[in-house]
């Protein structure tokens, strides 16, 4: 057993807990073999207040102007907020908060080889009923002394969150859950997402292809690929978080509960001729 702790040196421990999964080893016998104490496997670390107001105007900065990246994020957090940071520290916040700016880039950053990539499906295609195609994506909630994340399945015809999910962290989890809930109610001709390691994971692609889904992804750094999801979290933002401020995971959960239900049931859209999303949903 001490043999097989050695194997782990470089890991960091937030590399080892990654590695722990359901199987013939409980908990306790696999945590052993990492190195690490049991219970730090329900530790979640909470990030400095320096931090939390960084991140709080990185969020606010990123909503206005997706297409920022680090360097002008460095120039408008001295501008806006009178903060300086440097682009190491922004560089970090944006990767643990899942931020990255949308415009074309060179292929800097591949994703893993066994996670297959789609082609990019709604270019062109005329969207003329409900669940013809969903999409799916993930943004930043900031809450008082931390931050969650927030994930929908929306429906592009209507604009419909058919489902929609928090979570502490960005594993797979939270997303195939959201995923699972939409099914039940209705199946998607397309499902389109961007190629975050969520969406390319073997448990997502096959629960879609379960299904037959057809699965569509976004062009790397395309903002456009996704717009209305784009929107969609604008609008959750500004008509809800920011005005809340949410102090912890469940009031958040309590609170966009409220507001996601008033999105779908009275929040009446202009490109939508005035209607709710929920009555072009269910009653195209």
């Amino acid at each position: 057993m001490n043999g097989l702790k050695k194997n782990f040196p470089t890991l960091t421990h937030q590399d080892k807990v990654a590695l722990i999964e359901k199987g013939d080893l409980n908990l306790s016998q696999q945590a052993n073999l990492l190195g690490i104490s049991r219970s730090s496997l329900y530790y979640h670390p909470h990030p400095c207040p320096e931090d939390i107001e960084i991140t709080h105007a990185l969020d606010r900065l990123y909503t206005d102007y997706p297409f920022f990246g680090s360097r002008s994020m460095r120039w408008a957090l001295k501008d806006y907020y009178g903060l300086k940071v440097c682009r190491e520290r922004i560089q970090r916040l944006m990767r643990e908060m899942g931020l990255q700016a949308i415009y074309p880039k060179p292929k800097t950053s591949l994703p893993a080889l066994e996670n297959k990539i789609y082609p990019y499906l709604l270019r062109n295609l005329t969207i003329s009923q409900p669940n013809q195609v969903w999409s799916s994506d993930i943004t930043y909630v900031r809450l008082e002394r931390e931050f969650c994340y927030l994930t929908v399945i929306l429906d592009w015809y209507s604009r419909y969150v058919v489902s929609w999910e928090l979570s502490e962290n960005l594993e797979t989890e939270f997303c195939l859950r959201a995923l699972k809930t939409a099914l039940r109610g209705a199946i998607p001709a397309i499902h389109n997402s961007d190629q975050g390691s969520q969406y390319t994971s073997s448990p997502y692609l096959n629960l879609l292809e379960t299904h037959r889904v057809r699965i569509s992804m976004d062009g790397r750094g395309r903002c456009m690929d996704n717009i209305f999801t784009e929107r969609l979290w604008k609008t959750v933002k500004y008509e809800d978080v920011y005005l809340k401020n949410y102090r912890t995971l469940e009031e958040a959960r309590e609170g966009l509960t409220r507001y996601l239900t008033f999105y779908n049931r009275q929040r009446r859209h202009q490109g939508l001729g005035y209607k709710t999303p929920e009555e072009i949903y269910h009653n195209h």
